[in-house]
């Protein structure tokens, strides 16, 4: 009995060693995976941090076909319609050469339309959302069609007022006219031999690059709008003080010779109407398109550049 007690007692042991063991190696291989799968995870993010400058910031399944599944791109679109064309509105009325009041108007559209599209207002801060890749190319491009879309609408509206002041006699029309933008045309002219056209892009283009750099910089306070909308606006503030300053100081009788914004721009008059032939037309184009539109958009996307470049140099995580 006793021999037949130990025999039982030494095979429950083994077995209970054997269990313990088999624990072991399983604590042991479990441990292993969890280092190989931390290691490998910090791997990928140490390739994640190395292209993030360049990496796609936006859901990779949204393309032409798929965009519009969901309604929240009509809303996005409309929100952009209505901020740009209260935009122009104002730049129509209040005009360019005030960045004090803008500062005030731009946080309050901003505040309207942040939650419905991101307040870009600007094909210059699209595009340069669309080459820092935070957003789709085909979202980039219907938003782009809804500034110039909202501009012009903002430009109908109050061109139908004017009208109707023309119309009953309470303004003159000569006296008082909408805005043109003057530089463009006096952007090609020479003056003593000199032209402004160099001058008058580099303002355009210097003024897209505060602005894009500003926003970029505001999309780390997404989740505070009051924050975000006062960021953006004083990049505004600060682009259209520059505009304005170097417009006084050095471009006497170049008037309305900016706008900082693509869509404005093409309301404001940018294309000829007129010319004596074809070549004509193309040769008074060119200059007032790489001006106003070219230039403007290569800015916004050097701001937005500038931005990720600092970020990384400081080791933040490139804000969506």
């Amino acid at each position: 009995m006793a021999n037949t007690k130990a025999k039982v007692a030494k095979k429950s042991g083994a077995k209970n060693v054997t269990r313990v063991k088999a624990s072991e190696a399983k604590t042991v291989s479990t441990v292993e995976t969890t280092k190989k799968v931390t290691t490998i995870k910090a791997t990928s993010s140490k390739g994640a941090k190395k292209c993030q400058f360049f990496a796609r910031k936006f859901d990779g399944s949204e393309n032409i076909l798929t965009i519009f599944k969901d309604t929240k791109i009509l809303g996005a679109l409309l929100g952009e319609i209505i901020g740009a064309g209260l935009i122009s509105a104002l730049a129509f009325t209040l005009g360019l050469a005030n960045p004090l009041y803008w500062v005030f108007a731009y946080v309050g559209i901003t505040l309207a339309v942040f939650k419905l599209s991101g307040a870009h207002l600007n094909p210059a801060i699209t595009a340069g959302m669309m080459a820092s890749r935070r957003i789709s190319a085909i979202r980039g491009v219907l938003y782009i069609i809804a500034q110039i879309i909202g501009a012009w609408a903002g430009f109908m509206i109050v061109s139908a007022f004017h009208g109707a002041g023309v119309a009953s006699g309470n303004i003159d029309a000569t006296t008082a006219a909408l805005p043109t933008l003057q530089g463009a045309a006096e952007a090609t002219a020479q003056t003593e031999g000199y032209s402004f056209f160099w001058a008058y892009t580099m303002v355009e283009f210097i003024g897209a690059i505060i602005i894009a750099f500003f926003f970029a910089r505001a999309l780390s306070y997404k989740k505070k709008p009051a924050v975000f909308a006062i960021t953006v606006a004083f990049g505004v503030f600060l682009a259209m003080s520059f505009a304005v300053l170097i417009n006084q100081s050095f471009f006497y009788n170049a008037g309305n010779s900016f706008t900082l914004n693509p869509a404005l721009s093409l309301m404001y008059g940018l294309f000829p109407s007129s010319a004596e032939n074809f070549g004509a037309l193309m040769s008074a184009l060119w200059p007032m398109l790489v001006t106003y539109v070219i230039f403007p958009v290569l800015g916004g996307a050097l701001g937005f550049y500038l931005s990720d470049a600092a970020a990384r140099f400081s080791k933040q995580e490139l804000a969506n």
